[in-house]
């Protein structure tokens, strides 16, 4: 692998972008391109993440739709798509660069949830092991491809909730992913809005939607309300 690119969709995350990008700069350093694409922030989010990436776009808001005009404008044959709130250690090319080079077509890192709740680390085992059950990543988990095969699995599904999932079914089909031990540190804000129990009910309820074949963006405005219900 001769080059890689990390993608970062954003919106309104000037309280935590430099947190995400500032680990980036050694990878840079090494000649990672990082791609930052706005979907619309009312913040400085824009402004924050310009001296520490090396292209900052704007896109119509979206995480998918962001994550796929991320893709179209990088340079790497290889991509990383990565959360704004997680955080990639410090040697994470140096890894995707290994197990690309050992004939991976794709993959995903272990992950651990940062917050006080005890249950989160309980979370993070779960995905992890899960993960490596099914052959499906996340998008918590930071997954990397190829770009050729990124194309040729359709890019992301442009839907408003599970794209990540959607993706990993259609990369399955190529190869099972490269499952790294190396973690990933993600916020645990998602699970703390509403409790962790709470929240980790409603995700197992919409992917179990979501396999049945309910529609997308019925699922993201029930997430978006259940999660913010009291």
């Amino acid at each position: 692998m001769s080059s890689l690119s990390i993608i970062v969709p954003v919106l309104d995350e000037a309280a935590g972008i430099e947190a995400c990008l500032a680990p980036l700069q050694p990878m840079r350093a090494r000649g990672v391109e990082v791609v930052v694409v706005d979907g619309g922030s009312r913040d400085a989010t824009r402004s924050l993440a310009a001296p520490l990436a090396d292209l900052v776009l704007q896109s119509a808001r979206g995480r998918a739709v962001q994550m796929n005009a991320g893709a179209r404008a990088a340079h790497g044959e290889a991509l990383v798509f990565l959360h704004a709130d997680t955080i990639l250690p410090v040697e994470a090319d140096v890894a995707i660069a290994r197990v690309i080079g050992d004939g991976a077509h794709w993959g995903r890192f272990d992950v651990s949830i940062a917050g006080p709740d005890p249950l989160l680390a309980v979370v993070a085992a779960m995905m992890n092991a899960r993960s490596r059950l099914t052959g499906i990543a996340t998008g918590d988990q930071a997954i990397f491809v190829r770009r050729d095969d990124f194309v040729a699995a359709g890019s992301f599904r442009e839907i408003a909730l599970m794209e990540d999932i959607a993706l990993s079914k259609r990369l399955k089909r190529i190869s099972r992913p490269a499952c790294l031990r190396e973690r990933i540190v993600t916020s645990g804000r998602r699970w703390e809005r509403r409790g962790t129990l709470r929240t980790i009910v409603l995700m197992w309820r919409l992917r179990l939607a979501y396999a049945l074949g309910a529609d997308p963006g019925r699922l993201a405005r029930r997430y978006d309300v259940e999660r913010t219900s009291g």
